[in-house]
This record gives structure tokens, C-alpha cells and sequence, in this order.
């Protein structure tokens, strides 16, 4: 199988009636697709398809506002289309601090990470679990880098891991993440603030707060409305940094300068 319509389709039990391709994505292109009887629908195809579909199944249990799964097959995932994203304003801003809230709801998990590794293009996202989250992000999201960059940059990001601990808390309460969490992974339909594309494991929710500091600027009442433990601000760069690494290795050194003023800010 190997067009579109056909797995929508098979999916869906009804006909294409037109399809529209959307932008972004690194991973999987999407497009919304027009069923011939029924509402919109949108459609993904790539190789981690079906990872993506069970994090938002476990993101929608605790309640979390993102698209419902319509089907997967052979590549392709089928969800519920959510509407076209509209500029942030803040209202938009409120909808999504509510729409993290039931993402704290994983606390009865008892380690960080997730049962499978998930990837962007040929970075792998390593997510074996551990009971310890210092030893979590030191290992399965700074040390795990070192070989793909060069030499001064790996020294630098090495001396943060081999300092973390007191940095980050080893025990913060734990949360399931959304993981890739930035304005283009937020549909903002002018109503409700959904959450699409995670890259989704357990651990603690300040990296999704780092996350929406990328490229994007969330007001203070953002940060007010999630009621962040002390120090939060201490911690962020730490865990932007590892979105920045990540960009490095795709796009290259265009934002190397950006992880470089992170590990200043944090003395290294």
C-alpha cells in the first residue's frame, strides 16, 4: 500500500473525496484529507508512525487535548483533524498551561523514559527507562551526543553531565512529556489548545517548559499558570540544551552559537 487515499480509506471505510498537503514535519508529512461522507481527517506517513500513535493514546488517557487516533497501517496514521492553527494570542497561551495540567497525571509511573527509543530523521531519541532522572538525561540525552559532534562542543557538554547531579533534581515528580514541545507542535484552533507530533516519554515537566524557549516566547502568566517548582529558571537551559545538540546534528552549526550561550549561562 502506497497511496494515501488508500490507507484513509481502509481506515475509514469511506472514500477521498480531496486531499490538501500540510507544512512541517521532519519525521512525516502530513496532509488533511476530505472524506467523501464525513468530517476531515489527517493523515501521516513515515517510519515511526506507530510510535507516534501510542504516545498520543497515552497522552489522551490522562486527559491531555490531542487528536484521536482513527487508525494505523502499514506506515500511515489516520487521526482526528483538529483544525488549522491560528496565531498564539493569550488566550491561546492559557489553553495550552490547562493542556499540560492532566500530563502530570503519569506520577504513579516509577522510572523516566519510555518502553521504545523514538527518533527525528537518523538522530535516534534514546528512552530507556531509568530510576534515576540525573542519570536519565546525563546519559540518554547529553552523553549519548558526544560522538556526533566535534571536539570543543563534546568537551563542553561532557563537563555538564559529569556535573548534573545537583543541577536537576534526581527524583522530580514525574510527568509524561510531550517531549518536542513548540509553537508548531501546538494546533491553537482559536478555541482549544491542541498538542500534536510528541515525541513523548516520562520525566520531569520543566522539559517542556525549556522546549516552548526555543523559538518561542511564552508570556510570564504562561509560566505563572504552571505553578513551577523553585529554580525552574536555573534549570532550563540545561534541558533546552539538548534541543539545541539535536538541531546541531540536523541542520548543523547555525545553532551551535545558541548551545554555546547555554552552557555559558550554566558556566560551561
Amino acid at each position: 500500500m502506497k497511496r494515501l487515499e488508500d490507507a484513509v480509506e481502509r481506515i475509514c471505510g469511506t472514500q477521498v473525496a480531496a486531499t490538501q498537503p500540510l507544512a512541517g514535519g521532519d519525521i512525516s508529512g502530513a496532509s488533511r484529507v476530505t472524506l467523501a461522507d464525513g468530517p476531515s481527517v489527517v493523515a501521516k506517513h513515515g517510519p515511526l508512525t506507530d510510535r507516534e500513535a501510542a504516545m498520543l493514546q497515552a497522552m489522551a488517557q490522562l486527559g491531555a487535548p490531542v487528536p484521536a487516533v482513527l487508525g494505523t497501517m502499514q506506515g500511515w496514521l489516520v487521526m482526528q483533524d483538529v483544525g488549522a492553527s491560528q496565531r498564539f494570542d493569550d488566550a491561546a497561551w492559557r489553553s495550552l498551561a490547562h493542556a499540560l495540567v492532566p500530563l502530570r497525571g503519569a506520577a504513579q509511573n516509577k522510572s523516566f523514559g519510555w518502553h521504545e527509543d523514538y527518533g527525528f530523521r537518523d538522530i535516534i531519541v534514546r528512552n530507556a527507562r531509568r530510576a534515576n532522572w540525573v542519570e536519565f538525561w546525563r546519559e540518554n540525552r547529553l552523553l549519548c551526543q558526544i560522538a556526533a559532534l566535534d571536539v570543543s562542543l563534546a568537551r563542553r557538554v561532557e563537563a555538564l553531565a559529569s556535573r548534573l547531579a545537583g543541577l536537576i533534581p534526581e527524583g522530580p515528580d514525574i510527568s509524561l512529556l510531550h517531549g518536542d514541545l513548540w509553537g508548531g507542535n501546538v494546533v491553537w484552533n482559536g478555541t482549544r489548545a491542541w498538542l500534536i507530533d510528541p515525541c513523548a516519554y516520562y520525566g520531569d515537566r520543566e522539559v517542556d517548559v525549556a522546549a516552548l524557549t526555543v523559538f518561542d516566547n511564552p508570556p510570564a502568566a504562561f509560566f505563572d499558570g504552571l505553578a513551577l517548582e523553585p529554580g525552574w529558571q536555573d534549570r532550563l537551559p540545561i534541558y533546552r540544551l539538548w534541543m539545541w545538540l539535536v538541531h546541531v546534528r540536523l541542520f548543523g552549526d547555525s545553532y551551535r552559537a545558541a548551545a554555546e550561550r547555554d552552557l555559558d549561562a550554566l558556566g560551561f
